[in-house]
């Protein structure tokens, strides 16, 4: 399902062992566009320190009661890397925060979060199943093990001082969006995966324009972010943005829905693309 973001905001962050905070703020991987990290503020218990918390830690979110739970507790939480949120956050840095929490490296997949598309599905219980073993006497799930604990080595070697290409999702709001023939509006909000995290659309407000019309824009038709500039310019026309099918956030927005406005721009649809990444139900946890 698709949220919005301003709607997440100030969700309760919730451990195994008590409340941690409320969301301020999202990081997002502006190649990816994929939400990496929540903003925590964790007001008085922490003295109101702010903490990263990783998508791939979320467990079953209360959803109607605006609650996410998380698979960690409040002394991880504690104990966790101190990260300046107010600077650029470095490889290094999150490399840190991951290794802290046990957490496979994101990058370098074919898929959103390495090579799938759902951020629980990089734990190592996830993969947990039937073990067999192979003809080197070990089973598939030690080798399995190995290979991925080589592969986060030689991920650390190679993106250690990479840049993560992180950003704010609030700051983002109010950038221009800029179409081919001119200016069309400003972004007012995000619209965000529930699942896999990822950010599917811009919420345009072209109001200054067109009375009250709003519309989507996903990344993909993104041609180039000016980001100094605050400035994002699309792969369309005023005229086509005019046209598009208005968004109604007061109704939920469903695949017909959204197949409607992909088709409007002649473009296909995001689903299609990541279904041969998700995980055979077998592999899911259940």
């Amino acid at each position: 399902m698709l949220r919005s973001m301003n709607d997440l905001k100030d969700y309760a962050i919730r451990a195994t062992d008590g409340d941690i905070g409320k969301i301020k703020d999202f990081y997002f991987d502006d190649q990816a566009w994929v939400i990496r990290y929540l903003i925590v503020d964790t007001g008085t218990w922490l003295s109101s320190r702010e903490v990263l918390i990783s998508p791939i830690s979320i467990d079953h979110p209360n959803w109607a009661d605006k609650i996410l739970l998380v698979a960690i507790t409040k002394e991880q939480v504690q104990n966790s890397p101190n990260i300046d949120t107010d600077k650029p956050v470095s490889r290094q840095h999150e490399m840190e925060y991951l290794g802290y929490y046990g957490y496979p490296y994101y990058w370098g997949g074919a898929g959103l979060w390495a090579e799938g598309v759902y951020p629980t599905m990089m734990m190592p219980e996830a993969y947990a199943g039937s073990v067999k073993t192979s003809n080197t006497g070990q089973s598939d799930a030690a080798q399995s093990a190995a290979e991925k604990a080589h592969a986060q080595a030689e991920a650390a070697r190679h993106h250690q001082h990479d840049d993560p290409h992180l950003r704010s999702c609030q700051a983002v709001i109010g950038y221009h969006i800029q179409a081919t023939d001119g200016e069309i509006g400003q972004v007012k909000d995000m619209l965000v995966d529930d699942e896999t995290w990822a950010v599917r659309y811009m919420l345009v407000n072209t109001s200054n324009w067109w009375l009250g019309h709003r519309v989507l824009v996903a990344p993909q038709w993104i041609r180039d972010v000016i980001w100094h500039d605050a400035k994002v310019t699309v792969s369309m026309t005023r005229q086509a943005i005019k046209d598009a099918p208005p968004y109604d956030s007061s109704a939920k927005l469903d695949r017909d829905q959204e197949m409607g406005v992909y088709k409007h721009y002649g473009h296909p649809g995001y689903w299609a693309n990541e279904a041969k990444y998700k995980p055979s139900i077998s592999a899911k946890i259940e």
